[in-house]
């Protein structure tokens, strides 16, 4: 399980956030891990959080990045670095650098879950925040 956990992770980085820098990948992975240790609606597991249907964009049947994230291995070095801070959350290897987020969204929108609530951080290009049920 540790292995496609690994992969899924990866992956999600990848159509989330391969633009952004290490911390930033790091980011978005803490997010995927902290809503799987908190588990119940998300899911209890990192593969389930982030292949529940519209839980991060990229997983979606209907995003551009689906089928590149779907396609991509470990010879395309954006992958290969995606891979490494997938691999360096789940085994603990960076601290949690978005203080137990849940969410996060780019700084170019803001959505309406966002409303009223206070955000923890901003890393590269996305706003993180811990305070949303």
């Amino acid at each position: 399980m540790l292995e496609k956990d690994i992969d899924t992770l990866a992956r999600t980085i990848y159509g989330e956030a391969r633009g952004e820098s290490h911390h930033g990948k790091i980011a978005v992975g803490w997010v995927v891990k902290n809503r799987a240790e908190k588990g119940g609606w998300w899911g209890n597991e990192i593969n389930e959080c982030c292949t529940k249907p519209w839980q991060f964009s990229c997983w979606n049947e209907n995003d551009p990045n689906r089928e590149k994230l779907l396609n991509v291995n470990l010879d395309d070095i954006d992958f290969a670095k995606c891979y490494k801070a997938a691999l360096d959350v789940i085994l603990g290897q960076e601290p949690d650098p978005v203080d137990g987020s849940t969410h996060y969204h780019t700084s170019a929108i803001s959505p309406n879950w966002s409303e009223g609530k206070h955000p923890v951080c901003s890393i590269g290009t996305h706003v993180f925040y811990n305070d949303v049920e």
